[in-house]
Formats: C-alpha cells, sequence, structure tokens
C-alpha cells in the first residue's frame, strides 16, 4: 500500500473497540460505551466493538482477525493491562505487533501520575502497530480511556497533529 500524503483537512479513520474483562457485560461496559462515543464524536468511524474474557487466546483471535482485515486501521483496547491474575492484554498483544510505540505506554504513565500518583506504576498501557494495524491497549478504568483518549490517541490519529502524527503509518483502502 502507498502512503498516504499529508492532509489539511481531517481524515476519518476505521477504528475498532475490544473490552477485555471477566465481569464487565454489553450493559456495564462504561469504558467501552466512553471510546465510542469519542471516537465517533471526534469523526472517526466505528467499524465493530468487541468484549472478551481476560484470555490470551480471545483476545489475538479477536485482535487478529481485525488486524487482517484491511479495512482496520486502529484498534482500542481497554482492560487487562494490570497485574492481577488474570490480566493478560500486554502478553497477548506483545507477539503481535512489527513494532512498539514505547512513548505511549512512558506518556501514558506520566499524564496519569497527576490522577493516581505512584499508581500509575502498575499500568502495563501499551501500544504498537501490527499489519499497518495501530493498537493501543489502555487500562479498563473509564478514567484511564479518558485521559488516554483525549490526551495522547485522538491527538494522534488526526492527520493534521503537527509535527507527527500516525496518519501515514496506517493502512489505506
Amino acid at each position: 500500500m502507498a502512503m498516504a500524503a499529508n492532509h489539511d483537512e481531517f481524515q476519518p479513520l476505521n477504528i475498532t473497540v475490544l473490552t477485555v474483562s471477566d465481569t464487565r457485560t454489553r450493559e456495564n461496559d462504561t469504558s467501552g460505551d466512553y471510546l465510542e462515543q469519542a471516537i465517533a464524536a471526534a469523526g472517526h468511524i466505528i467499524k465493530d466493538r468487541a468484549l472478551v474474557i481476560d484470555d490470551i487466546y480471545l483476545i489475538r483471535a479477536q485482535t487478529s482477525a481485525w488486524i487482517a482485515n484491511n479495512a482496520i486501521q486502529v484498534i482500542v483496547i481497554t482492560g487487562g493491562t494490570g497485574f492481577s491474575g488474570r490480566d493478560s492484554t500486554p502478553e497477548a498483544m506483545q507477539p503481535l505487533f512489527d513494532k512498539s510505540v514505547e512513548g505511549f505506554g512512558e506518556l501514558f504513565r506520566q499524564l496519569s501520575f497527576d490522577d493516581i500518583g505512584t499508581s500509575t506504576i502498575q499500568s502495563r498501557a501499551l501500544a504498537g502497530i501490527a499489519n499497518r494495524t495501530l493498537v493501543f491497549c489502555l487500562p479498563g478504568s473509564t478514567g484511564a480511556c479518558t485521559l488516554a483518549w483525549q490526551k495522547i490517541i485522538a491527538p494522534q490519529l488526526d492527520c493534521r497533529t503537527r509535527p507527527c502524527n500516525f496518519y501515514n503509518h496506517l493502512k489505506t483502502d
């Protein structure tokens, strides 16, 4: 696929949302609801949304299908990034990444320090690129999703953000 040019006008992206949780359902998934609403409000397109239990292979199965789909450009995962017994989103996703976006986790923890203090070191938030699909792995709290979306992800998915953004690194139709 050819590299996209810089754009002066907003270009909507095709985004999916995955909630990883052993306890949440679509009825009480406030983090997934927030992300879906924020993504749509920013002008992007929600291509799919799913919820899986915290299981490495179920997480990989769902995200691998999206990564292989040429219509999906971004995946946002909420949940499974802590240190609790079954938290396994980082272990599920890291092997799938062609490149890691180390700065995402570092910046997320720096920004969340203002909200939760040193507890931020227990977040294993991460991001990477797989098959030109950008994947963000966020904590399961709605506050963490709000912080990550507003302060980091939304600007980096906007092709007008300078000096750089992720738009030119993603699949194009």
